[in-house]
C-alpha cells in the first residue's frame, strides 16, 4: 500500500525545541509523521507513484502546532460562574463544546488539555475528535475539579450546595476524595484536577491529602495537577508529586527552589489575568476585579522571573473559555505574556507552547517538535514569530494548519459565529434607588464604591490579606445594596 506524502518547501523551520531556526529548509511528511527535515529534503525523496501534496512555504515559517495546557471547552465563553455551572443543559453544552473546538484548532492550537469541566463532556469530546467525528485539537481531559469548602470551586452558599453541573465537586475529608478519583478514572479521564484556595492566601488541602491523591492517581496510571496560586500550596504540591502545577502566582525562594529541583513544570496561565486587567474596562468588568487582577499579575511577574532563572520549565496555558478569554482568539497571546512576565526569549516562549506542553497531552516526545518521527501537527505562518511573537495572534497569519499530516480545511463562515451558553436572568446592572431616580450622584462611581467598603476588592494588595471567594462575593453584593 502506498503512503501519502506532504512536502513543505523553502521555509524557515522553528523546531519547538528551542534551537535556532533553520533557513531555506524543507519538511517531508509521510502519512501522519514527519519523515525528514532540512535543507537536503527534496521531492526526489518521495517514491514514484505515491500521492503527494506540495506547499510552497517560501518566506513563511513552519513550526509545531501550539499546545494549550489549560483550555476549558465546557465553559462556553461565560460571563459569570452561574453560566458555567447552572445554565444550558449538558446535551447542549456538549454540542457547544464541539462547535468551539473548531475555533481553537483554527487559531493554530493543535492540542489541548482540559483541566476540569462540567460532567464528562471533555472525555466525550476527546473521543469524538480522535474518531474524526468532530473537528478540533487532539485533547486530554480531567473531570470535575476536586476541591474543599475552602477551595476554588465551592462557589455557592451551603443552603444551595454544589450543583450537579458545577465544574467542581466538594469534599472535606480524604475518603470521598479518594472515591471521586476512582470514579473519574472509571469514566475515562486522563488526569485529575485539584483546586486549592482561590487566590493563594492559604492552603486548602492538607499535605497528606495531596500526597494520598497523587499516589492513588499514579497507581491508576493517570496524571494529576492542581490549581495552586500561593507559595504554601505550590510547595505542598511539589512534595506530593503532582505532575504539573497551575498558576504559581506567589512563590517564595524556597518554593521556587523546590519547584526547580523537582523538575515539575509550571503552567502560569497569565491570559485571564492580563485580559481582565488590561481590557476588562472595554467589556464592563468591575473596577475592583480589574485592579485585583493587575496586582496579582504584577506579583506573578516577580515569581516567574525567579522561577525562570532557577530553571523551572514553563508551559503555555490560557484559561480559555471565559467571556474575556474566548475560544480561538487569544491563545497565542500567552506566549507574549510569558516573555513580558517571565522574561522568556521568543524561542523559549515558543518552546513553552510546543514541546514543553507535550506532557499535558500525553504525547511527550511525539508532538510539539519538528523532527523526524514526530506527529505532523504543524503550522505554516506568514511571518516570523521569533522576531515578533505577536504574529501568532493574527488569525490571517496562520495560513495553514496541519494535523496528523493532513491540511485542515475550515468553514470560515461558520467559525465567525458565536454560540455562548444561556445567560442568567438580569433585571438591571444597579439598584433603582431614590438617589438614582432623582439624580443624587452617580451610583457606579468607582470612588463611591471604594469609600463605601474599602475591602470590597476581589483580590488583595497583600497576599496575607486575601479574602476567600465567598467573602469577596458577599462584600461586593453588600456594597451594591448600600448605594
Amino acid at each position: 500500500m502506498s503512503s501519502t506524502w506532504l512536502l513543505l518547501t523553502n521555509a524557515t523551520v522553528v523546531d519547538g525545541a528551542g534551537n535556532a531556526p533553520v533557513l531555506n529548509a524543507s519538511l517531508l511528511v509521510k502519512d501522519s509523521r514527519i519523515a525528514d527535515v532540512g535543507t537536503h529534503v527534496s521531492r526526489d525523496m518521495i517514491p514514484t507513484g505515491d500521492p503527494f501534496e506540495e506547499i510552497d512555504a517560501t518566506g513563511k515559517t513552519v513550526m509545531p502546532g501550539l499546545i494549550d495546557a489549560h483550555c476549558h471547552m465546557t465553559y462556553g465563553e461565560s460571563r459569570s460562574e452561574e453560566e458555567i455551572d447552572l445554565y444550558t443543559s449538558p446535551e447542549l453544552r456538549t454540542l457547544k463544546a464541539a462547535f468551539n473546538a473548531q475555533k481553537v484548532l483554527r487559531s493554530g492550537v493543535t492540542s489541548i488539555s482540559q483541566p476540569g469541566g462540567s460532567y464528562y463532556i471533555g472525555v466525550g469530546l476527546r473521543e469524538a475528535i480522535k474518531d474524526r467525528m468532530v473537528q478540533g485539537p487532539r485533547m486530554t481531559s480531567a473531570g470535575r475539579y476536586i476541591s474543599t469548602s475552602n477551595g476554588l470551586t465551592d462557589w455557592y452558599p451551603d443552603s444551595v450546595g454544589v450543583p450537579e453541573g458545577s465544574i467542581g465537586i466538594v469534599h472535606n475529608t480524604l475518603d470521598p476524595m479518594i472515591d471521586e478519583i476512582r470514579h473519574q478514572v472509571k469514566n475515562g479521564v486522563d488526569l485529575i484536577k485539584l483546586a486549592d484556595s482561590p487566590f493563594g492566601d492559604f492552603q486548602s488541602f492538607t499535605d497528606d491529602e495531596m500526597k494520598a491523591m497523587a499516589d492513588l492517581t499514579h497507581q491508576l496510571g493517570k496524571k494529576i495537577t492542581i490549581h495552586a496560586r500561593g507559595s504554601s500550596e505550590v510547595r505542598a504540591a511539589v512534595n506530593a508529586g503532582m505532575d504539573w502545577i497551575m498558576h504559581g502566582n506567589i512563590m517564595d525562594d524556597e518554593t521556587v527552589s523546590a519547584l526547580a529541583d523537582s523538575g515539575t513544570p509550571l503552567v502560569p496561565t497569565l491570559l485571564l489575568l492580563a485580559n481582565e486587567a488590561e481590557w476588562g474596562e472595554l467589556v464592563g468588568a468591575p473596577v475592583d476585579l480589574r485592579d485585583g487582577m493587575k496586582r496579582l499579575l504584577d506579583r506573578t511577574g516577580d515569581a516567574l522571573h525567579r522561577a525562570r532563572a532557577a530553571g523551572v520549565k514553563l508551559v503555555l496555558g490560557t484559561d480559555s473559555g471565559f467571556s474575556v478569554t474566548p475560544y480561538g482568539v487569544w491563545h497565542a497571546r500567552e506566549l507574549e505574556l510569558l516573555m513580558t512576565y517571565a522574561g522568556l526569549t521568543s524561542l523559549e516562549a515558543i518552546q513553552a507552547g510546543t514541546s514543553n506542553a507535550a506532557l499535558m497531552v500525553g504525547l511527550e516526545g511525539e508532538v510539539g517538535e519538528v523532527r523526524p518521527g514526530c506527529i505532523a501537527d504543524l503550522l505554516v505562518v506568514d511571518g516570523d514569530p521569533v522576531a515578533d511573537i505577536t504574529v501568532l495572534q493574527r488569525r490571517e497569519a496562520i495560513e495553514t494548519v496541519i494535523q496528523s499530516g493532513k491540511v485542515v480545511v475550515f468553514d470560515e463562515e461558520m467559525l465567525a459565529r458565536s454560540w455562548p451558553h444561556e445567560r442568567g436572568l438580569g433585571y438591571s446592572t444597579i439598584d433603582l434607588t431614590y438617589e438614582v431616580v432623582h439624580g443624587l450622584g452617580d451610583p457606579t462611581d468607582p470612588q463611591r464604591v471604594a469609600d463605601a467598603d474599602e475591602s470590597a476588592h476581589d483580590l488583595p494588595d497583600h497576599p496575607d490579606e486575601a479574602p476567600d471567594l465567598v467573602s469577596a462575593i458577599t462584600r461586593r453584593e453588600r456594597s451594591a445594596r448600600e448605594f
